[in-house]
């Protein structure tokens, strides 16, 4: 029951989170883009989003650790198995391209592994959700929908980075005559396989766990596959927040691309 009042909750206030975004995305007034290590932007809608997202969860689950990626990082959370991983403002390029394509990202993981999953797009209004062993979800407006994975193993729909460019993905489009292509940013790419829409998902390039804690859970309860590019498992709650390895996300294992 635990897991299904975390999913609530987390649903609750990725909504309130993008609610604070979409304040700064439609007020360029409010639009300071400062830069972060590596040359990463950070906005006032990232530190708003974090703010309301931390408070809502330390006071309603203050047993639960909190890595998020505006926050500063408390390694007394190696010691919790339970941990929030939170991205409260996933595709920073994109609000700032103003493109639309930037999500709230909320999970809670359990020695590791992700056990809930929230990723709700501010823009569309749409909130896909999963709870481990109970499946994943599409909610917009008042339509809610399972989510499955496709069947396809033709004309493959890949999904790419718009913000980031992947020399190792570009020649396995070549390789495999791939030319169904959909560049789109945050994790809407993970969402779009979850929900049937695309097929293949390569990212070679690092990500933090912040970037696929949630996805990941959606994905693997709407059928998918997540794996490391070694075909090792992510997990979560680490020192090293870096995904090293990349991922990959597939609907289904004939679709690898070796």
């Amino acid at each position: 029951m635990i897991n299904q009042e975390v999913l609530e909750v987390s649903k609750r206030i990725s909504v309130l989170a993008g609610e604070a975004i979409l304040e700064v995305y439609n007020n360029e007034e409010n639009w300071q883009v400062e830069y972060k290590e590596g040359h990463m932007p950070l906005t006032l809608a990232d530190r708003r989003a974090h703010e309301l997202i931390a408070q809502e969860l330390q006071t309603r689950f203050p047993e639960y650790a909190l890595l998020s990626e505006e926050g500063e990082d408390n390694l007394e959370r190696l010691d919790n198995p339970w941990c929030f991983i939170v991205d409260p403002l996933d595709g920073t390029k994109e609000f700032i391209k103003k493109n639309g394509q930037f999500t709230v990202n909320i999970a809670l993981c359990y020695e590791g592994r992700p056990v809930t999953g929230v990723i709700y797009v501010p823009v569309t209004g749409e909130l896909y959700y999963a709870e481990k062993g109970k499946g994943a979800f599409f909610k917009k407006g008042q339509e809610i929908k399972k989510l499955q994975v496709s069947n396809r193993t033709e004309d493959l729909r890949v999904v790419m980075s718009s913000s980031h460019g992947c020399e190792e993905m570009e020649r396995l489009l070549e390789k495999y005559h791939l030319t169904n292509l959909v560049r789109v940013g945050s994790s809407i790419k993970g969402c779009m396989i979850a929900r049937g829409d695309a097929e293949v998902y390569y990212r070679h390039n690092p990500t933090m766990e912040w970037d696929t804690a949630a996805m990941q859970c959606i994905v693997e309860e709407a059928g998918g596959i997540f794996r490391q590019m070694d075909d090792s498992e992510m997990t979560y709650n680490r020192r090293d927040c870096v995904n090293r390895k990349g991922f990959y996300i597939l609907n289904c294992d004939q679709n690898k691309l070796v």
